[in-house]
């Protein structure tokens, strides 16, 4: 899972957003996103748990307001605490009400003024909290070190949970635990995109029409990057895939299907020239076909490319057997077939 910590000064303005549906989508457009997502962009809100607050937002926007007056040094008196779940991952209602819980104690405001709140506008589970950190005492609750706490907080629940384990940012790990590689998911799960689109399709315009049906935003200029749902940009050459090298291998993918074309034509023609002698059996012909300097060349171009699909063959080395000059001397070693 994934929390957020925001302190800010205003709470009517972070109750309307938690309380209510985005600002920026129409009628219409809830109702075909809805659709498309499959998940909840009309009343998205859902209330989970209250404390010591009661009303409408401006109702409880007011009350809020009235306890923070008690502290005369907040100026920052709005905790917004929000946490994701790692995609896949799913708990019950009650759950999440519990996580809210154990995350307000973690912050020693569970006796202060909060209000919990599910959304339901994504396919990952996610709950804001707003909390004032002035308490019914006057009491400040302390904001440092807050992401720290909530990364740690993240951990403890994932594993207390059997939830999906995230990596903390490095920042917040030990100096020993920084050296240790870290698998991102995300650019993991982008990598393994590419490659399966890379396989599937035949030219850019295809490439990149299947990538945006994938949730990706494509931006190609000099280089290549991806924008994730997550609004997350990821350059293409990070996951093993340049723009020069997706370029290579569709333009091998085009040169190995004209070859394919030609062998096909051929093989029609050439099978009828050997059925025209005898002494020729089905063996002769698939030795000469094998054998072939046509068959051999797309051979090589079909080991090339998918070489290729090997993000982490991110230079520009090629092994020596898959160089054309390995291909010639491979084609000269090949015993030839019998004239037609």
């Amino acid at each position: 899972m994934i929390g957020t910590v925001v302190t800010g000064s205003s709470f009517y303005h972070l109750i309307s957003y938690v309380l209510e549906d985005k600002k920026d989508l129409s009628e219409k457009q809830k109702r075909e996103m809805s659709l498309r997502d499959g998940v909840q962009h009309k009343d998205r809100a859902e209330i989970l748990a209250f404390n010591n607050c009661f009303g409408d937002k401006y109702e409880m926007a007011e009350q809020f307001r009235d306890v923070a007056h008690l502290s005369k040094r907040v100026e920052k008196p709005a905790f917004h605490l929000s946490v994701r779940l790692a995609e896949g991952d799913h708990l019950t209602k009650d759950q999440l009400i519990e996580l809210g819980e154990a995350l307000v104690k973690e912050f020693n405001v569970e006796d202060h003024q909060y209000l919990m709140v599910f959304h339901k506008d994504t396919r990952e589970q996610h709950f804001h909290i707003v909390v004032n950190r002035v308490g019914l005492d006057g009491k400040a609750a302390s904001d440092s070190n807050s992401y720290r706490r909530m990364a740690a907080f993240c951990r403890k629940q994932e594993q207390k949970l059997g939830l999906t384990q995230v990596l903390s940012p490095k920042a917040f790990l030990s100096k020993d635990q920084q050296l240790i590689p870290r698998q991102d998911q995300r650019k993991i799960k982008l990598k393994d995109h590419i490659r399966k689109t890379l396989r599937e399709v035949s030219d850019y315009p295809s490439f990149e029409k299947a990538m945006r049906s994938l949730g990706y935003t494509v931006i190609k200029g000099r280089g290549i990057s991806f924008i994730d749902g997550k609004k997350v940009k990821i350059k293409g050459s990070d996951v093993g895939f340049s723009l020069s090298k997706i370029e290579k291998i569709l333009s091998l993918k085009k040169e190995l299907a004209g070859k394919q074309l030609e062998q096909k034509n051929l093989e029609s023609l050439s099978r009828k020239q050997f059925g025209k002698n005898i002494h020729y059996t089905d063996n002769d012909w698939f030795q000469y076909n094998t054998g072939s300097p046509l068959t051999l060349g797309i051979q090589n171009l079909a080991n090339l490319i998918e070489w290729l699909l090997q993000p982490e063959m991110t230079g520009n080395f090629i092994p020596y057997e898959l160089t054309q000059e390995a291909f010639d001397r491979k084609r000269r070693r090949k015993k030839k077939g019998p004239s037609l």
